[in-house]
C-alpha cells in the first residue's frame, strides 16, 4: 500500500515549489526520502513537518544557511533563536511603518518638511482669514528657521501659537499681508510699522517671535534668511518691516545688524 505523498503534492502542501523542495534537499535541511516501489519518493508526515518549518523560516527572513541548525537546535536554543528572529521583524516593521510614514508625509508637502505642530499652525492661520499668500510665505519662512535654527524651532512655535489667540496681533499681521499691495512711500506703510513695534515691545511674549528664534542664530546672514526671506526689494512690505526692525533697534532691543539689500 502507498504511503506519504509525492514531491508535487508535498510542495503543494507547503506552499512551495516543487525546485523549492529540491533546493531544500540539496543544502540538507529536509533529508529526501526513500523511493517507493514504484520509483517515487514518498513524502510521510515527518518529511511534511520539517518542509513546513523550513518554509515558515525562510519566510520570516531566517537566511537559509541557518535554517539547518535551528531546525536541529534543542528546545531551548531553538526558542532563544526564534525570540531573537521575532525581535528582529519587529525592527523590521518598525522601519517600513516610518518609511510608509514618510511616503504619507510627501503626499502632502507640508508636513514634509515641518513637524505636525507647524502645519496646524499654518492651518489656524488659514482658518482665522490670513491670505494664501501670506500662509505660503509663513510656510517657507518657517522651513527655513528649521533648518537654520532647529534648537529653537519648538519654543519659537509655542510663542506663534500663543500670539494666534491674541485678535490684536492677528489684525496687525493681516494689515502687513495687505502691505504686499502698497505702494512703498504709502503713508500706511509708516502707520502700520509703528503699530507693530509698539505691539511688540508692549508684549514681549510677542516679541519673542522677532528676538528669540533669531537671537539663536550665528550671523546677521541667517537672520536675513529668516527673517526677509520672500521679501521683494524695495516694496511697501519691506519697507515696512525695515521701520519695525529700525524701532525695536532704537528701543534697545537686539537684532543683527541689516545687510545691504
Amino acid at each position: 500500500m502507498t504511503t506519504g505523498v509525492t514531491i508535487g503534492q508535498a510542495a503543494a502542501f507547503v506552499g512551495v515549489t516543487v525546485k523549492t523542495v529540491r533546493h531544500y534537499h540539496k543544502l540538507g535541511l529536509v533529508e529526501e526520502p526513500e523511493r517507493d516501489s514504484s520509483g517515487y519518493r514518498r513524502y510521510g508526515s515527518t518529511e511534511l513537518s520539517r518542509l513546513v518549518q523550513a518554509r515558515t523560516l525562510a519566510a520570516a527572513g531566517v537566511p537559509l544557511a541557518g535554517i539547518g541548525p535551528l531546525l536541529d537546535a534543542d528546545a531551548a536554543r531553538f526558542a532563544a533563536a526564534i525570540a531573537d528572529v521575532a525581535r528582529q521583524l519587529t525592527e523590521r516593521i518598525e522601519e517600513l511603518v516610518e518609511r510608509r510614514d514618510t511616503l504619507h508625509r510627501l503626499a502632502d508637502g507640508d508636513r514634509a518638511l515641518l513637524p505636525d505642530r507647524a502645519v496646524a499652525l499654518l492651518r489656524r492661520m488659514s482658518d482665522l482669514g490670513f491670505p494664501a499668500a501670506e500662509v505660503a510665505a509663513t510656510r517657507d519662512g518657517w522651513v527655513l528657521a528649521k533648518a537654520l535654527v532647529p534648537e529653537g524651532f519648538d519654543d519659537y512655535l509655542t510663542d506663534v501659537d500663543h500670539a494666534l489667540h491674541d485678535a490684536r496681533f492677528v489684525a496687525l499681521v493681516k494689515r502687513g499681508a495687505e502691505a504686499a499691495a502698497w505702494e512703498p512711500d504709502d503713508p500706511r506703510v509708516d502707520r502700520l510699522a509703528t503699530d507693530m513695534a509698539e505691539h511688540l515691545l508692549a508684549n514681549p511674549a510677542h516679541l519673542r517671535i522677532v528676538t528669540g528664534l533669531r537671537a539663536r542664530t550665528e550671523t546677521a546672514t541667517r537672520y536675513e534668511l529668516i527673517a526677509h526671506h520672500g521679501e521683494e526689494r524695495g516694496s511697501a512690505a519691506a519697507r515696512a518691516l525695515a521701520l519695525v526692525e529700525a524701532k525695536l533697534r532704537a528701543a534697545g532691543v537686539r537684532l543683527p545688524g541689516p545687510c545691504a539689500r
